[in-house]
């Protein structure tokens, strides 16, 4: 009998992947290619959709040379994808009208804060689970339909689409479908969370034409045929890249936990069918759908966590590689006194502050640039713990243990340190790509690959395990000083205007 495998494309922030996994979820075949991303203004974060694409289409194939395999041997394509990143593109000619808008652009910082003092505000939040942001898509769409002249009468007509990055490759993978799955339609502020269809008084506050949006659907299911670069075979599952994640560590229990540090930290914590709001500035999202009813999240976003690594190995110049900061940071038992508030553009979850911006305090002669290197370390697990307190105190319980996966894990004093931080057990999976293997899973359930989730979690295996130190009281007086220094990060920055 010819083995079967399942496709899963993880198309990230800055790079795309194609991963092939076997019934085992062992990683049979790997392509990858970055991506660029572009800053044309203070505060502007784009892409270009069509280069996101052609990589896209190049690296499918090039993932089963590298396993072996024929296409006639994949069973169905799972994406996951950066959620919120938005773009707009012509029905015609499938050409993008502007360049993609990445989700950590704050270009919408002053439509968003006009709107913020409104009683919009809080309808927005009661009806799409989620706080007004520059963060989300719908914001950034309304600017580029206010900036783009004739968009809004194209958009109108049904000329022009829009679409988060797994309905721009589902587009172009299957010549013209064009859908999203509810994880993604939850992350741009106009899916009534309740009904998970595009709510018509969201459309209205943010005056969306309807006819531009894709159809929703869940996680799992029939989002159209390839015809190119796998052609032949069904993609079975979309779902936001954390979502994928969640999915991944098979977190499939309420009060089951994880996160993902790559560019930023994704924290995520299943609630189960109980769809719970948020009082500690936490999103109430999906976590994923299969089958008609959804299972419920909580999730806090942390805007800065890898990156951070990069600016002080590109920027700064405080390295020259990135394992080089476990290394510096291990020359010192402490952070000398010194935190970094990484408010690069603004603050996420718990605070949601845009006008937050980065800062570094608590500097003496004393500190050395192994106390900074600890201090980036830091900026990670105080960023953890403010939303996992946040996460406990919303679902009435307090995590047990934490899940993670990305890049930042390989990193052992930063895990061992965000250990201590929270107080609980860390582990990370032996299979580490969690987001595509997710993403993997769904599809693969969508074509009967897989038979039910238990089977999914007998696949799961620890690969390492941090457990917390002793010293609680020292913990609770450096935690007391970072929170000091995130109210000294606030308030640093006005609203930018739009450049005309």
């Amino acid at each position: 009998m010819t083995p079967r495998f399942v496709l899963a494309i993880d198309q990230g922030t800055t790079s795309s992947r194609c991963l092939v996994f076997d019934r085992h979820a062992r990683l049979a075949g790997l392509a990858q290619r970055v991506h660029r991303q572009h800053y044309p203004r203070s505060g502007w974060v784009e892409q270009d959709a069509l280069e996101i694409w052609r990589t896209v289409e190049r690296i499918l194939p090039a993932a089963l040379r590298d396993a072996g395999i024929g296409v006639e041997q994949v069973a169905a394509i799972g994406i996951a994808n950066q959620r919120e990143t938005t773009v707009v593109w012509d029905r015609a000619t499938g050409v993008p009208v502007r360049p993609a808008i990445v989700w950590q652009d704050i270009r919408t910082e002053e439509f968003v804060e006009s709107l913020r003092n409104s009683p919009a505000a809080q309808r927005i939040t009661e009806l799409s689970g989620l706080p007004l942001a520059t963060y989300f898509a719908a914001p950034r769409l309304r600017w580029l339909l206010d900036d783009v002249e004739g968009l809004r009468a194209r958009a109108e007509r049904g000329e022009v689409l829009v679409g988060t990055m797994e309905s721009w490759l589902i587009w172009n993978l299957t010549g013209g479908v064009h859908v999203t799955d509810v994880t993604n339609a939850g992350r741009t502020l106009l899916m009534n969370l309740t009904t998970r269809q595009w709510d018509d008084e969201l459309l209205r506050l943010f005056d969306i034409p309807r006819a531009m949006l894709p159809r929703i659907e869940p996680s799992t299911g029939d989002f159209g045929t390839a015809v190119t670069a796998a052609p032949g075979v069904r993609i079975g599952a979309a779902l936001g890249d954390q979502h994928a994640a969640l999915f991944g560590q098979t977190c499939f229990a309420p009060g089951e936990t994880e996160c993902t540090y790559g560019t930023g930290g994704f924290l995520m914590m299943n609630t189960g069918s109980e769809l719970i709001r948020s009082a500690h500035g936490l999103l109430t999202t999906i976590g994923y759908q299969i089958g008609e009813e959804p299972v419920y999240a909580l999730e806090g976003p942390i805007a800065v966590t890898g990156s951070l690594v990069g600016w002080l190995r590109d920027i700064v110049g405080l390295i020259t590689t990135a394992p080089e900061i476990e290394t510096l940071a291990s020359t010192v038992d402490d952070n000398g006194g010194c935190y970094l508030v990484p408010a690069f553009s603004g603050l996420y979850a718990p605070h949601w502050r845009s006008d937050a911006r980065g800062l570094l305090i608590g500097l003496t002669s004393y500190v050395t640039k192994g106390h900074l290197a600890r201090a980036a370390l830091e900026a990670t697990a105080w960023q953890t713990r403010d939303v996992l307190e946040a996460m406990n105190a919303d679902a009435g319980l307090r995590a047990r243990s934490l899940r993670v996966a990305g890049g930042m894990t390989s990193n052992n004093l930063l895990m061992q340190i965000i250990a201590d931080v929270l107080d609980i057990p860390v582990t990370r999976p032996l299979v580490t790509e969690t987001v595509s293997l997710g993403a993997a899973y769904a599809a693969g359930l969508a074509a009967g690959y897989w038979p039910d989730l238990q089977g999914l979690r007998r696949n799961w295996r620890a690969a390492a395990q941090w457990v917390p130190g002793h010293n609680r009281s020292a913990r609770e007086d450096e935690y007391e000083h970072w929170q000091r220094a995130v109210q000294l990060s606030i308030g640093w920055s006005r609203p930018t205007r739009r450049p005309r």
